[in-house]
């Protein structure tokens, strides 16, 4: 059951900008510190091959999910969440995330002066949104307390 009075809405929003912000900022910060370990430039030729420090990137979108989306059941929703609840706020909080990640890779991209930033990169950035997908459904599971209305 969706608590919609203004100020839970208020709530829900601040808590998603929140954790949206965390996993947006803390994945810019990641692409620098990629790029000034020459990351991207090591792992050429196409999108399987990926530098092994990248795969630490997913820490990211799964601790701000997970605190974010445990964050409005405890503190903002009474202890209570529905499987949907917790998918519908995983999803504000990755909008959030992914636009600053978004921001940070175009950024990257456009100044960078980079040879390897081609459609691979991008592709990455497609991976990362499913990964986040992914994350908010699995999260979203272990995080319900009512299974009797998934």
């Amino acid at each position: 059951m969706l608590n919609t009075s203004a100020h839970s809405y208020k709530q829900t929003m601040k808590n998603a900008l929140k954790y949206g912000l965390l996993i947006g900022v803390l994945s810019g910060l990641w692409i620098l510190l990629m790029h000034s370990l020459n990351v991207y430039h090591e792992a050429k030729g196409g999108p399987f091959n990926i530098h092994w420090m990248e795969y630490f990137s997913v820490i990211i979108p799964f601790t701000g999910l997970y605190l974010g989306i445990k964050n409005y059941r405890n503190n903002i929703n009474g202890g209570k969440l529905e499987f949907f609840e917790g998918l519908i706020e995983g999803f504000k909080i990755l909008l959030v995330g992914f636009v600053l990640y978004a921001a940070a890779s175009t950024f990257y991209v456009q100044f960078a002066n980079s040879q390897v930033l081609t459609m691979d990169y991008y592709q990455r950035i497609g991976g990362a949104g499913l990964v986040g997908i992914l994350f908010n459904i699995v999260i979203s599971l272990l995080l319900m307390n009512r299974q009797h209305n998934l």
